[in-house]
């Protein structure tokens, strides 16, 4: 089984398994990361749409959510929540989207599952504006995200987030730059902005 084959078996069950600790943890990512009005925000691995209400809150009516998952039916329950956001089925490491065109990336629980992290991000970077900003989060630790990956198996058995050490050189490679690593107990913060010299 591959990995977009893992989670369109899942899907079913996706919302059942988000307890309301964790939807409180993402609204205080989202709520700190300082998205304005208007802003473009594009959310890669966007599953099941558990962040559209909170990045829409965010862009208001002038700004845009585009969401992407390889998972076919994974965003077939995400459109069916009815939000007015874009929905597109694609992979991370070729996004089908013109360069330039984002003000923000998330990459909720999901930079793990990348096989190929240089390229994702590279694309990624391709489609920020100039000194757009890249989230990457989960709400458990490093540590505890990698252990339940090992703990799933399968598809998913090596799908793990780098050390703080190879995040900041991947995202450095990629253009993409004042990178900061948290790595608290209830959750996991990498955000990195697109240098513009590239």
């Amino acid at each position: 089984m591959n990995r977009r084959e893992y989670f369109d078996r899942i899907a079913a069950e996706w919302d059942e398994l988000l307890e309301e600790e964790t939807l409180g943890r993402l609204r205080e990512i989202v709520a700190g990361l300082g998205i304005e009005p208007g802003a473009a925000v594009l959310d890669v691995g966007c599953g099941t749409g558990v962040l559209f209400p909170m990045l829409l809150e965010k862009v208001g009516r002038e700004g845009r959510v585009v969401a992407l998952d390889i998972s076919a039916e994974m965003l077939r329950r995400a459109q069916a929540k009815g939000y007015p956001v874009g929905c597109i089925q694609g992979d991370a490491q070729s996004l089908p989207l013109r360069d330039r065109a984002f003000d923000w990336v998330i990459c909720n629980a999901v930079f793990p599952h990348f096989p190929d992290k240089s390229r994702a991000l590279a694309e990624i970077s391709r489609v920020l504006k100039d000194r757009g900003k890249l989230v990457i989060c989960h709400t458990n630790s490093r540590e505890a995200v990698n252990e339940i990956h090992r703990s799933i198996g399968g598809a998913v058995a090596n799908d793990t987030i780098p050390p703080e050490g190879e995040m900041r050189r991947l995202f450095s490679e990629a253009g993409l730059d004042e990178s900061v690593v948290r790595d608290e107990p209830d959750r996991y913060l990498a955000l990195a902005c697109r240098n513009g010299r590239g």
